[in-house]
């Protein structure tokens, strides 16, 4: 087996399951809330403008892991890495278009929030 391949596919593995839960959590913690904002924009960007071109939801990561991951053989990937981790990692096998609006609704309130905690929440009163 290529070694390097080894090494991308879990750097892309353990790089998608910190940015999930740094999206889901990074705007609890005030000093995070910035960089939050930056992820959670770039993942927007990616899912839609990007989706614009490769379809909607498009991840860049996504598409980089699923590509080493054939180059090691693994066949049958799903299109996103949110039905991945469910599928391989836990008990529940979701069908892709559960999975695909459970993610879409989870991530629309998490822009919600960081919009609120980043622009609304501390500004100032008249």
């Amino acid at each position: 087996m290529n070694d390097h391949l080894v090494f991308w596919d879990i750097v892309l593995f353990w790089g998608h399951v910190v940015i999930t839960v740094f999206n889901l959590t990074g705007w609890i913690w005030k000093r995070t809330r910035k960089l939050h904002l930056i992820v959670v924009s770039l993942t927007f960007f990616s899912w839609v403008f990007l989706g614009l071109f490769y379809g909607f939801g498009y991840c860049f990561l996504t598409d980089w892991d699923w590509e080493i991951k054939y180059k090691l053989g693994e066949t049958g990937l799903p299109a996103s890495f949110i039905k991945y981790f469910f599928d391989r990692y836990t008990p529940f096998h979701i069908p892709a278009e559960e999975v695909d609006v459970g993610t879409a609704l989870v991530f629309a309130a998490i822009l919600i929030i960081t919009v609120y905690v980043n622009f609304i929440r501390n500004r100032p009163r008249h």
